[in-house]
């Protein structure tokens, strides 16, 4: 296992803070609206770019791979022990609007599509978690 040593203290990688996306911290947190490809559009609650980049491994306890860190887009590559795995690439046009790209295998299937996003506002105090139809499995691209 790869270990991450500090002076102070040895976390396994696997535990290690994930990078900071770049493209990420320009993104504005809120309710945001997501249109995958000949879907119905579904609203997810943003607290950051982590919460796009792992759609169809919501909350799960994953390991992340930054492959490609800029400032408008990211690439990232997370592996979900037991749930599965997927690539994702976050293109941001602007910090309320952006594109996403992700495949990758969840609930033992193949998942890939492409969709837009945008942000609509505020989350609602109540819930800050996906939109229960989100978690569909989509095999489009």
């Amino acid at each position: 296992m790869l270990t991450i040593a500090s002076p102070f203290i040895a976390v396994p990688a696997a535990y290690a803070a994930p990078q900071p996306l770049v493209a990420g911290g320009m993104l504005e947190p809120g309710l945001w609206r997501l249109q995958p490809e000949g879907e119905a559009p579904r609203n997810v609650c943003v607290a950051d770019a982590g919460t796009l980049v792992q759609l169809r491994h919501p909350g799960a306890p994953c390991s992340r791979l930054v492959i490609d860190n800029r400032r408008t887009s990211a690439t990232v590559h997370y592996s979900c022990p037991g749930s599965g795995w997927g690539r994702t690439t976050l293109k941001l046009l602007t910090p309320r609007s952006a594109t996403i790209d992700t495949q990758g295998i969840a609930g033992n299937a193949p998942f890939s599509f492409t969709a837009d996003a945008q942000r609509m506002g505020d989350c609602p105090t109540k819930s800050a978690s996906l939109d229960p139809g989100l978690n569909r499995r989509i095999t489009r691209r």
